[in-house]
């Protein structure tokens, strides 16, 4: 199924949750905020949270810097 992650469109499996998701995309481990439609899924719902076929997610990490 396709889903669009921060403005791109990405197919993922059926049946993905959102921290498959964020594992696929390679930032599994690190810090990350995630939107799904809008709202805001607290980090210890990722593993909860099934996607749909269309969602629109936002992923935000955090860089450092000086």
């Amino acid at each position: 199924m396709q889903v669009i992650v921060n403005s791109e469109p990405m197919d993922v499996a059926e049946g993905s949750c959102l921290a498959d998701l964020i594992e696929q995309v390679g930032l599994g481990g690190s810090p990350v905020a995630a939107e799904v439609n809008k709202a805001l899924v607290p980090k210890r719902s990722h593993g909860a949270c099934e996607l749909a076929e269309g969602d629109r997610i936002e992923l935000v990490t955090l860089v450092g810097g000086g």
